[in-house]
């Protein structure tokens, strides 16, 4: 039996995620514009952490909730594919310099009560016992045992080799445009479809009213001194800084969250301040290597509450703001259940 055609628009987090939930099922055709498979979008970028109560704090409790329901499908989707992916559920320990204390307390009265996470007042004991490089450096602390981590390059890397065993078809470097044909069939450019899932995240701003682009930036640090076994965030002035550890002494070291349209390389300031910050938690990074600098551009719509939508054969999934790797599979999930799955 022939296989419906489904076009996906975009091939970043969230049009892998769909990818990975259709393509038994579907025949794929992948649209992507970047010239590549594995650099495109914010979430090549991110840090990945699945972190719904430190999030709590930014969020809504509905959304926190969302992200505990994804955090339960990530080891289904990583268990499918042809490569290990780094997988970690040991949660997140949240540190402050004595200057920063009030930050800290701040912090932790604005955590959002959720079934199965909780969250421990941190001794410098237990600072020492959860990261024992971190000994003496800091008094006080929060560890929310629950969140974890996925290594969000390897998931690129392994997502799009699973799926280039299949009868997906890609096409890279494209632009799209959408026509609306009879019988409830799309077209995208040239060729007809049975449905189209958008997943275009800021690519599809002309497309989507209210989205908009808040712009992240991020350094990837290889540093053989700093051991750390869990992502680390720092109460700090301006925001949180996180160091996120990932395999082969790589540290992804973020978290700037700047209202600009700007998709430019990333600022002196804040290379600054991420680097700077980092030395503060653990001087091993002054040896340290910088891997890479990059900036991009998460889609967001103005609630920062992503938004799913079904107009005709075309199923929209945006606006996941920087909850991309915490809520990408139960939002994805949930769009394409009652047409798709």
């Amino acid at each position: 039996m022939k296989k419906p055609k489904v076009a996906i628009l975009g091939f970043g987090l969230v049009g892998r995620i769909a990818a990975l939930m259709l393509h038994e099922r579907y025949q794929l055709h992948i649209f992507e514009a970047a010239p590549n498979a594995n650099d495109n979008g914010a979430g090549a970028l991110a840090a990945a952490m699945l972190a719904p109560m430190a999030e709590s704090v930014i969020c809504d409790t509905d959304i926190a909730e969302l992200g505990v329901e994804a955090m339960a499908l990530w080891p289904k989707l990583l268990a499918a594919l042809p490569s290990s992916v780094m997988y970690q559920q040991s949660g997140t320990l949240i540190v402050a310099h004595p200057q920063d204390m009030g930050d800290l307390r701040s912090f932790e009265q604005r955590l959002k009560p959720m079934a199965g996470h909780y969250a421990q007042q941190a001794s410098s004991q237990d600072i020492a016992r959860l990261e024992p490089e971190l000994a003496g450096r800091f008094h006080q602390g929060i560890y929310l045992p629950s969140e974890g981590q996925l290594d969000n390059q390897a998931f690129y890397k392994a997502s799009f080799e699973l799926l280039q065993t299949t009868d997906s078809q890609f096409y890279f470097g494209q632009s799209v445009e959408l026509h609306q044909e009879a019988q409830g069939r799309i077209k995208v450019n040239d060729a007809e479809f049975d449905w189209v899932v958008d997943c275009r995240g800021i690519g599809a701003k002309q497309q989507l009213h209210g989205l908009r682009g808040v712009r992240g930036e991020v350094a990837r640090i290889y540093a053989p001194e700093v051991s750390l076994h869990r992502p680390v965030r720092l109460m700090h002035p301006r925001y949180p800084i996180y160091i996120a550890p990932k395999p082969n002494n790589e540290f992804v070291i973020g978290a700037t969250e700047i209202e600009s349209q700007d998709s430019g390389s990333i600022t002196v300031r804040s290379t600054l301040e991420l680097l700077s910050a980092a030395y503060t938690v653990h001087s091993g990074f002054a040896e340290g290597r910088v891997m890479a600098l990059n900036a991009g551009l998460r889609p967001a719509f103005s609630d920062n509450r992503p938004k799913t939508s079904v107009h005709g054969n075309v199923i929209s999934i945006n606006g996941l703001y920087r909850h991309g790797y915490l809520l990408a599979p139960a939002v994805v999930k949930q769009a394409l259940s009652k047409e798709l799955l």
